[in-house]
C-alpha cells in the first residue's frame, strides 16, 4: 500500500476532487481527516471509507478560519499520533461577470477561501509535519490559474496564487523534508461546473475543449494526487501537476 501508516488531511473531502482523493487515499491504507463546511457529505464520505474497511473522521470546517484549520489539524495529529500529508482542496467559483461588474463581498470571499484557505492550511500543517518526520502538501489549484478566462478575476487570481504561494513553501520547507506541490484541473465532473452543463450553448464547446476532446473525472485527478502524496514523488516539490486532457494546450 502506498499510504501504509500515513496520516491526511483533506480539505473540501465532501464530494468531488477530495471525496474521490479521500477514498484512493483510504483504499492505500492512509488514516483520513475529512473536512468540509457540508456537514452530510463530509460524514457521508467518512461513511464511504469505513465501509471499505478504512478509518476516518469527520470535522466541519470553514478553511477562511485560523481557529477552525488549527483545530481540525491538532484533532488529526492527536488522534492518529502525526500528520504526513495535507490537501489543501476546499475551493468555489462565483458569478461570471466582468471584473469591474464582480461585488467587492464576492471577490473577497472566493480569495479567502480559494487562497488564503490553503495558506492557513500550510501555516498550521507545517508544524505537525516538522514533528512527524516531514511529508506532503497538496495544493488544489487550476488549469485557470494557469491562464486566463474572461469573467472569472477572482477565481483566476486565487488559483493563480495558489500556485505561486506552493512554490514559495516549496522554497521554505523544503528542508524540512516537506514537499509542497499544486495540481492544476481542467473541467471535472464536480458540481463547480453544474451551471456550465446546463447551458445549451457553451456546454458543447466547454465539454470537449481540450485535446482529448471530453471532461475529466474526480477519480483521475485523485490519481494525481495519490502520486504527488506518495514516496513515488520524493524528489518532486514546486511543481504545478496538470490533470486537464491538454486542456492548456488548446
Amino acid at each position: 500500500m502506498r499510504l501504509k501508516g500515513k496520516v491526511a488531511i483533506i480539505t473540501g473531502g465532501g464530494g468531488g476532487i477530495g471525496r474521490a482523493a479521500a477514498v484512493r487515499f483510504a483504499q492505500e491504507g492512509a488514516r483520513i481527516a475529512i473536512s468540509d463546511i457540508q456537514s452530510d457529505s463530509g460524514e457521508e464520505t467518512v461513511r464511504m471509507i469505513q465501509e471499505l474497511g478504512g478509518e476516518a473522521f469527520f470535522t466541519k470546517t470553514d478553511v477562511t478560519s485560523p481557529e477552525e484549520i488549527h483545530y481540525l489539524i491538532d484533532r488529526t495529529a492527536g488522534t492518529y499520533g502525526g500528520l504526513h500529508i495535507l490537501f489543501n482542496n476546499a475551493g468555489i467559483g462565483h458569478s461570471e461577470v466582468k471584473g469591474t461588474d464582480l461585488e467587492e463581498e464576492e471577490w473577497d470571499r472566493v480569495i479567502d477561501i480559494n487562497l488564503k484557505g490553503v495558506w492557513l492550511g500550510i501555516k498550521h500543517a507545517v508544524p505537525r509535519l516538522i514533528e512527524s518526520g516531514g511529508g506532503s502538501i497538496i495544493n488544489t489549484s487550476s488549469l485557470l490559474g494557469l491562464k486566463g478566462q474572461k469573467y472569472l478575476s477572482a477565481y483566476n487570481a486565487s488559483k493563480g496564487g495558489v500556485i505561486l504561494l506552493t512554490q514559495n513553501a516549496a522554497l521554505e520547507f523544503g528542508k524540512f523534508n516537506i514537499r509542497v506541490n499544486a495540481i492544476a484541473p481542467g473541467v471535472i465532473d464536480t458540481q463547480i461546473i453544474d451551471h456550465w452543463k446546463n447551458n445549451e450553448k457553451k456546454w458543447p464547446i466547454i465539454s470537449r475543449a481540450n485535446a482529448l476532446g471530453r471532461i475529466g473525472t474526480p477519480e483521475e485527478v485523485a490519481q494525481a494526487v495519490l502520486f504527488l502524496a506518495s514516496d513515488e514523488a520524493s524528489f518532486i516539490t514546486g511543481a504545478t501537476l496538470s490533470v486537464d486532457g491538454g486542456g492548456l494546450t488548446f
